[in-house]
């Protein structure tokens, strides 16, 4: 285990989502290719996909569904940002999502300040993204926010400090999210380089060895199951 793995695990009570939503309100979600129950026609645009979610969460009596880190996914094939004729397919996620609704409060897990912001607008992509840096026990990280609404990168400047959580912005919805169910995409991030609001979230499988060493698993700071 690295030493910002250890700082990750060590560190307690870390919410991205609203607070007051308790972690006995989250359920798991698989939508990884090995989950034959997952029916493709859900997945084909926001609005079933949408529906979809809402009603997994019903019958599971929760407020928020997760997973997806290390995920191999089909779900990625909808759009070409993924796949072209001359490189290998991207369709393993390497953050956390957290399904829930558009208008959700999204919190900065740590004390940190704004690295960078962008609007990745297009079929597929984040949207709007916020990315903190973060200074704890000697380790330099970065936690990525993805899918937030187009209000929350308004009045925001890089720089700006914020504490452990504070709201840092509001859940977007599929006009603004890449055409997904509204979601966070959360992910950790070591060695961010000259990214600049944005980084990748889903890999090919012949890079996945660097990007999981690169990208923690997110489970580890948010604890959500143990």
């Amino acid at each position: 285990m690295t030493s910002l793995e250890t700082v990750l695990r060590n560190t307690q009570d870390v919410k991205v989502i609203a607070d007051s939503i308790s972690l006995n309100q989250y359920v798991a979600l698989d939508l990884s290719v090995l989950n034959h129950n997952l029916p493709k026609e859900s997945l084909a645009n926001s609005a079933d996909f949408e529906k979809y979610i809402e009603s997994y969460l019903t019958s599971n009596n929760a407020k928020v569904a997760y997973g997806g880190y290390n995920e191999e996914r089909n779900l990625y094939k909808r759009s070409t940002i993924f796949k072209d004729e001359e490189t290998e397919e991207r369709n393993i996620h390497i953050g956390l999502d957290l399904w829930i609704k558009a208008g959700t409060p999204i919190l900065s897990a740590l004390d940190g300040k704004i690295h960078s912001f962008y609007f990745n607008a297009g079929f597929g992509d984040y949207g709007p993204t916020i990315i903190l840096e973060h200074h704890i026990e000697n380790e330099t990280f970065y936690t990525l926010y993805g899918h937030l609404s187009l209000d929350s990168l308004e009045n925001i400047e890089i720089g700006t400090v914020y504490k452990k959580g504070q709201q840092i912005g509001l859940l977007g919805d599929s006009a603004v999210n890449g055409d997904y169910s509204p979601h966070l995409h959360f992910q950790i991030i070591k060695n961010i380089g000259t990214n600049f609001g944005d980084y990748p979230g889903v890999c090919t499988k012949s890079d996945l060895s660097f990007y999981l060493d690169n990208c923690p698993d997110p489970n580890l700071l948010l604890k959500i199951t143990s």
